[in-house]
């Protein structure tokens, strides 16, 4: 059965609305399928209710950026209770947290010549707000095309290029995201449920097996072993270490969107599949 654990949309830094992403499913024949913004819930519902009209199962899900001493990574979160007010609270310290931020990132890149209302841009997100979507608010002033090239050197810059210059680099700016302490997590965890798998681990770093290991004695459930972001060296290496450790094995995409312009891989979708049946223990997750 296809399935697809980790997906985001417009609640986040995804470019389809939950109903969009779920009319992408049915067409890739997806069975089951989560909805893992960042750091929010705002969407579950509307997905939810897109899956059942296309018969696809919804597992109710998130991804958080989370915190463990110095070390940062991503869980993803699911079968949570995601009505409860704890979840809502701590949700909602995290994106104040973030608009600060990037309110102070807007400002600064403000003093080199660029021309926009941050208020005006900020507003328009209600949950996470997403640098990509930010950057691109900003491309869309013609006067700031311009400036944006000469300040990186490239005539037509990608926005991975842009998100490089003005908010990854310590001369102009070093935004991060807001990180949630793991110990906050593990505590509402016991108030609202659910399963807590370390996703996409071999894009930052993270299949470290004394990682791995103190994160199991924390209680985390499962791994994600299967991922565009994964080489197939870095698939085998998670798979090993969750069974080592009695993980559960999950899968996805991390879709956002579709490559523009004329090119023959448009998405993960054009040459990656997950298939439940290679992932251990995935029924504790959907059913």
């Amino acid at each position: 059965m296809l399935i697809d654990l980790q997906l985001h949309s417009t609640y986040s830094d995804g470019y389809l609305t939950p109903s969009q992403l779920v009319d992408f499913l049915s067409a890739n024949n997806i069975k089951t399928a989560a909805l893992t913004d960042h750091n929010t819930v705002g969407g579950l519902n509307e997905f939810r209710q897109a899956c059942l009209k296309n018969k696809i199962k919804p597992i109710v899900g998130m991804e958080l950026y989370v915190k463990l001493n110095n070390i940062k990574f991503n869980l993803l979160w699911y079968n949570f209770n995601e009505n409860h007010p704890a979840l809502h609270k701590i949700l909602r310290l995290s994106q104040i947290r973030r608009r600060n931020q990037m309110r102070r990132a807007l400002l600064k890149i403000k003093k080199l010549g660029l021309t926009f209302n941050e208020n005006k841009i900020l507003d328009k997100y209600g949950h996470y707000i997403p640098l990509n979507h930010i950057v691109e608010d900003i491309w869309q002033i013609a006067e700031n095309r311009r400036q944006i090239a000469l300040g990186i050197g490239v005539k037509n810059p990608r926005q991975h290029e842009i998100i490089s210059h003005f908010f990854k680099n310590e001369k102009v700016n070093q935004l991060r995201e807001c990180y949630i302490n793991l110990n906050q997590v593990l505590k509402l965890r016991k108030q609202i449920g659910g399963q807590l798998i370390l996703n996409h681990p071999g894009k930052n770093n993270r299949l470290d097996k004394t990682f791995i290991a103190k994160l199991k004695k924390l209680n985390l459930d499962g791994m994600e072993v299967i991922s565009p972001h994964h080489t197939i060296g870095a698939v085998i290496y998670a798979q090993y270490l969750a069974k080592q450790f009695k993980l559960i094995m999950t899968g996805g995409s991390d879709y956002h969107k579709n490559e523009p312009g004329e090119v023959a891989i448009k998405n993960a979708y054009a040459y990656f599949k997950i298939n439940s049946k290679y992932l251990e223990g995935i029924d504790k997750i959907i059913g």
